[in-house]
């Protein structure tokens, strides 16, 4: 299997438990009465489910795209130019302003 293809499906698969977790706390502490809706109403365990799937979908995502923008190569100091760099610093130039009188 490449590479990428096993960093994908680890990183959704850890961000699908992240969710798992994430659904967990929000039931044990009840958030907004969500217990009461998820585990004592008859189609709530649709409502459950969808809170895991869609917050799964997130976090994978998440997951996903901290572990490739880890990826990339580390720099090796600040970005060049700017101000501070003396080779580079620029002189001021005036330039005439001409002001009009509005009537």
């Amino acid at each position: 299997m490449p590479k990428l293809i096993r960093l994908y499906i680890v990183n959704v698969l850890i961000g699908f438990a992240l969710a798992v977790v994430f659904v967990a706390l929000l039931l044990s502490l009840d958030v907004g009465g969500l217990r009461h809706l998820v585990l004592e109403t008859s189609g709530g365990w649709i409502g459950g489910v969808m809170l895991v799937m869609f917050n799964g979908v997130v976090f994978a995502g998440v997951q996903f795209a901290i572990a490739v923008m880890r990826m990339a190569d580390p720099e090796d100091g600040p970005p060049p130019g700017g101000l501070r760099s003396g080779s580079q610093m620029r002189e001021l130039v005036r330039v005439p302003v001409v002001q009009t009188r509005r009537k």
